[in-house]
């Protein structure tokens, strides 16, 4: 089932994505809320996909699937090439950071550079979305754990990022978290780890790979986080860019306003969003 948060005639629902059309759920409340009660409302929200009908996907307006996420996690240095690119070595924990709840931004939505800043860049990612959770998660349980997925950009200030060893500021700025374009839930995508996942900016393929090459597996990663901290209904885990990040490149090459960044990955569809310049 693909699940989506969109607005409409002024008004913010969750809906099942079906063909062209988006169906109402009906449930109140965010999606969080139909996470979190997921085993009862599945049946039903089955049977309204079934049934049809609903709104043309184009008359909406889709929004972040989780609006407010609890927590935001992203994973760094999680793909073979973009460890190399980094001319770091493979790291033999896993290296982690947050992104700030105000980061979260629509799929289609604009993304602001912000003012006195001129090194934002693009990071594709696949986007694991928490469903049960739990605590000590251990890796054969932790699929059960996982609602489901969507596509990510852990859009990046460098100057921000790399002016002190801790990430987090450099990768929270408002609108640096869009993620969408819906949920695909984990039962309908079956295996994350054999996703084709690629960036482009302005028509260019700037990153090309595959979730196979994942250096910690979504596995190894919700049972990592899961020894500290209690992974909750709508958390949100960003798990990894591939090579060919604008930073890397010989010269570098940053966002400026106008450029149009697409990050898609196979099974999930897209996101796309103008760069702009804050105002």
């Amino acid at each position: 089932m693909k699940l989506c948060t969109y607005t409409v005639n002024g008004q913010t629902r969750t809906g099942i994505v079906v063909d062209d059309h988006v169906v109402d759920t009906g449930v109140p409340g965010t999606m969080i809320d139909i996470i979190s009660d997921w085993d009862a409302l599945k049946p039903q929200l089955e049977a309204k996909a079934a049934a049809g009908g609903g709104v043309p996907l184009a008359s909406v307006k889709l929004e972040a699937p989780v609006q407010r996420p609890g927590k935001i996690f992203a994973i760094g240095l999680n793909y073979a090439d973009h460890i190399e690119e980094s001319k770091l070595g493979t790291p033999e924990r896993q290296i982690w950071f947050t992104k700030a709840q105000t980061s979260v931004n629509g799929p289609y939505d604009d993304i602001d550079i912000a003012k006195g800043t001129m090194t934002a860049d693009y990071e594709a990612e696949m986007v694991a979305i928490i469903g049960k959770g739990g605590k000590h998660v251990g890796a054969a349980d932790a699929p059960a754990a996982i609602f489901g997925y969507c596509v990510g950009n852990d859009v990046t200030e460098r100057m921000w990022q790399h002016a002190v060893p801790q990430w987090s500021l450099g990768k929270s700025f408002d609108t640096h978290a869009p993620m969408g374009p819906w949920i695909v839930t984990a039962d309908e995508l079956g295996d994350p780890h054999t996703l084709g996942i690629r960036c482009f900016v302005n028509g260019e393929e700037r990153q090309s790979s595959n979730t196979k090459h994942l250096v910690f597996n979504v596995w190894s990663q919700v049972e990592h986080l899961s020894v500290g901290m209690t992974l909750e209904p709508g958390d949100c885990l960003f798990t990894g860019t591939p090579g060919g990040i604008g930073a890397a490149m010989d010269p570098r090459r940053f966002l400026q306003p106008g450029d149009v960044v697409r990050c898609e990955i196979d099974g999930l569809g897209h996101i796309e969003a103008t760069m702009t310049a804050e105002g």
